[in-house]
């Protein structure tokens, strides 16, 4: 894969934000430069081999909620193969149970492509007592489940992912009707996090478009209703502590991103739509060196954010005005209430929210939930009580297909008692 060079970048603490880069090549083939490596005449090439090496060491969690089987089959044919899928699902169990349909369609494509994967229900009790065994009761709502939310679901992707002993993680949403979009965002996720050379990580995906139909024709939007706001208060919240312009930020809701899990079980994640902004405001907590930081090494080093823009537009179901409108609002939320948020941008912020009527004046905005780190999870009673408990936690191995020996995404005796 070839890269657009990223020559400028912003920095916030030990946080530095790469400019955005675009996919010249899907495919650049093996030829580089022996002498500077990565580097070649127009960008940055990330070879085969390199490609590969961190793939295989790459968790795909697929956050889904009533999506179609053919759609979903879509997704996992995208998946590179050496990736190891985790389907983490909050869909309809009533009248018809779609968690057992979406269950069988990846056991099925396992057992054709000779692959591995897990899969496991958002609401299911097992999962619920689980996570309260192991150190996370925040995650449970009043009904003693885990709460609904994207959000919830990405931590509980994440968590099963450190159990694998892999080291990197990528999400990617289960409503992309374009299995070509969904290969390129995981090789990008891995050209990127071989190019950042730090194991603190992370890559945020900008999609070339997502088209739309008017008047009759597709209409290729280059612009996201939702993060063309987001961005701009992000941006802001930059601008206000350099005291100069940017628009450097371009993915402050990229359901499509990529991290190493050193850096992802430091993280903090936020409830529903709030998660993927937040990632950017819990860096800047945790490593802008506004406040104390709990991981002095990580600050002193560099945590790099590379932002990178693909080649195929993207495809899914449009959700409505509302689902728009509050993807805004919880972005706007974290920001607002971030403790290392400036006051004048918080008043920027309830200015435009009551602009927008989704606040009274003399209101604040409300707190979205945000969960303590994965990281601070204790693994081994959190696999235990899956294994016991959740009826849904399901491991499928269809390497004996493959005729390969099988064995298991996750081991007992390979999971680590905590991370942090």
């Amino acid at each position: 894969m070839r890269l657009a060079d990223s020559f400028r970048s912003e920095r916030f603490g030990a946080v530095r934000i790469h400019e955005l880069q675009r996919v010249i090549e899907l495919d650049s083939g093996a030829v580089h430069d022996p002498d500077r490596p990565g580097l070649s005449a127009g960008g940055r090439v990330v070879p085969p081999d390199a490609l590969r090496a961190v793939e295989s060491q790459m968790v795909i969690v697929v956050p889904c909620m009533n999506e179609t089987r053919s759609v979903i089959e879509g997704v996992l044919s995208g998946i590179p193969h050496d990736c190891l899928i985790v389907l983490v699902s909050n869909s309809d169990k009533l009248p018809v149970d779609r968690y057992e349909i979406e269950a069988q369609t990846l056991e099925h494509f396992c057992r054709l492509a000779g692959r591995s994967a897990v899969a496991v229900h958002q609401k299911d009790p097992g999962v619920a007592a689980a996570f309260k065994a192991a150190g996370m009761p925040e995650l449970l709502g009043d009904d003693g489940l885990v709460r609904n939310g994207k959000g919830e679901a990405m931590l509980i992707g994440m968590a099963v992912a450190a159990m694998t002993g892999r080291r990197y993680l990528g999400y990617v949403d289960a409503d992309n009707y374009v299995p070509g979009a969904v290969h390129e965002y995981c090789k990008v996720y891995a050209a990127g996090l071989h190019l950042a050379g730090s194991p603190y990580s992370m890559v945020r995906i900008s999609w070339h478009s997502k088209p739309k139909l008017r008047d009759g024709r597709l209409f290729f939007s280059r612009r996201g209703r939702s993060s063309q706001i987001t961005n701009e208060w992000l941006n802001r919240f930059l601008a206000e502590y350099s005291g100069f312009g940017t628009e450097v930020i371009a993915t402050g809701n990229a359901g499509e991103h990529a991290m190493t899990l050193d850096l992802g079980l430091k993280l903090r994640l936020a409830g529903g739509f709030a998660v993927e902004p937040y990632e950017y405001m819990d860096l800047f907590e945790q490593f802008g060196g506004v406040l104390e930081s709990n991981d002095p090494d990580v600050t002193a080093g560099s945590v790099p954010v590379l932002q990178i823009e693909t080649r195929n537009p993207h495809f899914h179901d449009n959700k409505g005005e509302e689902h728009v409108q509050g993807m805004r609002m919880q972005a706007l939320n974290v920001i607002y209430h971030s403790p290392v948020t400036l006051p004048a941008v918080r008043q920027a912020i309830v200015d435009f929210m009551v602009s927008q009527g989704a606040l009274e004046v003399g209101q604040e905005p409300p707190r979205e939930r945000v969960y303590p780190p994965v990281g601070s999870l204790d693994f081994e009673l959190l696999y235990d009580g899956l294994d016991a408990e959740a009826l849904t936690f399901r491991q499928f191995d269809g390497r004996a297909s493959a005729g390969l020996p099988p064995f298991p995404p996750i081991e007992r005796h390979s999971i680590p008692r905590s991370a942090v």
